[in-house]
């Protein structure tokens, strides 16, 4: 059973998924940053000043809470749409980005199957082959 567990887990699929799923991960990390940190205050100031993690509704609780980590931490159920918000944004940058990935790969594998076409042999070379195969079917 061992030796099968250690056939599959050192399959190139398995190792190349690996790569692929700790890749993933950091690149996932690099993307909340980009959305949470760079990309969303400037669209927050340019919208009157609107902090989009802190855009929330209190579905139970009382209280005006100046942020969602005080409407969370008094134990008010929220419904947080400014997460949403920048959870779709880092969804989008995402699939952008695996776009472009995906549409490198196939313009390389495109370019690898375009391999150029021989130029056709010179018409002596034609003719010669013509008169080659005309006498092996006359013997």
């Amino acid at each position: 059973m061992f030796k099968e567990f250690k056939e599959f887990a050192m399959r190139g699929n398995v190792v190349d998924m690996a790569v692929g799923i700790v890749i993933g991960a950091a690149f996932s990390t690099i993307v909340k940053s980009l959305v949470d940190d760079i990309l969303m205050p400037p669209i927050g100031l340019i919208l009157g000043g609107v902090d989009f993690s802190n855009i929330f509704i209190t579905l139970t609780g009382t209280g005006d809470y100046a942020s969602l980590k005080a409407a969370q931490d008094a134990g008010a159920v929220t419904l947080n749409i400014g997460v949403f918000i920048n959870a779709v944004i880092s969804f989008l940058i995402v699939a952008f980005a695996l776009y472009l990935v995906i549409k490198g790969m196939n313009q390389l594998k495109r370019k690898q199957e375009e391999k150029p076409k021989e130029a056709p042999p010179p018409r002596e070379v034609q003719l010669l082959e013509e008169i080659r195969d005309a006498l092996v079917k006359t013997r």
